[in-house]
């Protein structure tokens, strides 16, 4: 176990690791590498105390990178074994992986591992083609193939989420911190974390939409403005319970998921406002008919050539030492 691993090998694993996604690609983590055991923590500087005051969108993030890391490490030839959330005494600690060398190739990981460059939010519209059933059903395959239910919303579901969104929007009129701690993340032109200007894609020309304007500067308000689609394709991301371990949980189950959307030829964006109050969050699950706590709104559509959102340098996250 004290075998150090190779340290291009650490690059891989980690460039992997913070490509995932999280809430206004804040990249909330931090890694630490001790012999073949990779550590990720939350990094507190890089906290949401107004949007994620639980900082559960940061443990989905975790979960998020902790997959990803999974899947890279197959590419190299090792395979893995991990606990999430392992020690109630170490709250930022979410992730403890052992990476060990193996023959035994998963190759399921190895193919998500070649999307993780490709996959990104994409804010678009989403032409009118339906998803195939065949599709849909993979994609609550790779849910629960992490331990947690993706389900998908009918009509009148969807008009139920867009009434929660608009909900959401209208109380957080005249929450200053909110609109605050978004500009600081959001907009602009952005070299390394945030979500730059470029990245927002078109306002829609009806409210509620099926994307959430997350601009907040007077340029991004005058963005071009596109026709979204009348019915999205949505589903809700959940997990039978919510402890800090259950939302690392989600947030692999939810890398999984968009790594196969990606490989099928389908994009994703979030709908999300809801869920930060936990009474309309309960109200989304219960559009889902089944017990649980829900973690993400996804909206899903064909995807498109867009780019994504930058990162950090892998040596952003480490320990100065280990750098």
């Amino acid at each position: 176990m004290s075998e150090q691993l190779p340290t291009e090998d650490v690059e891989v694993l980690l460039a992997a690791a913070i490509a995932a996604p999280s809430m206004h690609n804040t990249q909330p983590w931090r890694f630490e590498v001790d012999g073949r055991v990779i550590d990720i923590f939350v990094d507190g500087s890089r906290k949401l105390p107004a949007e994620d005051p639980t900082g559960r969108a940061m443990r989905i993030a975790a979960g998020a990178a902790a997959f990803n890391l999974r899947c890279a490490a197959e590419t190299l030839g090792y395979g893995t074994w991990f606990g999430l959330a392992p020690y109630p005494e170490e709250p930022d600690l979410l992730a403890r992986i052992v990476i060990e060398p193996t023959e035994a190739r998963n190759d399921e990981l190895c193919d998500l591992a070649a999307q993780i460059p490709y996959r990104h939010t994409d804010r678009h519209p989403a032409d009118a083609t339906p998803l195939a059933d065949d599709v849909r059903v993979k994609l609550m395959q790779a849910a629960y193939g992490e331990g947690a239910q993706l389900t998908w919303l009918g009509d009148s579901e969807v008009h139920a989420v867009l009434d929660l969104v608009l909900e959401s929007d209208l109380r957080e009129v005249h929450d200053w911190h909110r609109r605050a701690e978004r500009a600081h993340w959001v907009g602009g032109d952005r070299v390394a974390d945030g979500v730059p200007s470029a990245a927002l894609g078109p306002r829609s020309t009806s409210y509620p939409a099926a994307v959430r304007d997350m601009g907040t500067r007077p340029a991004d308000r005058l963005r071009d403005e596109r026709r979204f689609e009348e019915h999205p394709e949505l589903a809700v991301l959940s997990t039978d319970f919510d402890e800090p371990a259950d939302q690392v949980t989600a947030g692999a189950a939810l890398e999984r998921v968009l790594l196969a959307a990606t490989r099928a030829g389908v994009s994703a964006s979030f709908l999300n406002q809801p869920l930060e109050f936990d009474e309309l969050r309960r109200k989304v699950q219960r559009l889902t008919e089944r017990p649980g706590h829900a973690h993400m709104i996804i909206r899903f559509g064909r995807s498109r050539s867009h780019s994504g959102t930058a990162r950090r340098p892998v040596a952003d996250f480490l320990p100065k030492e280990e750098s």
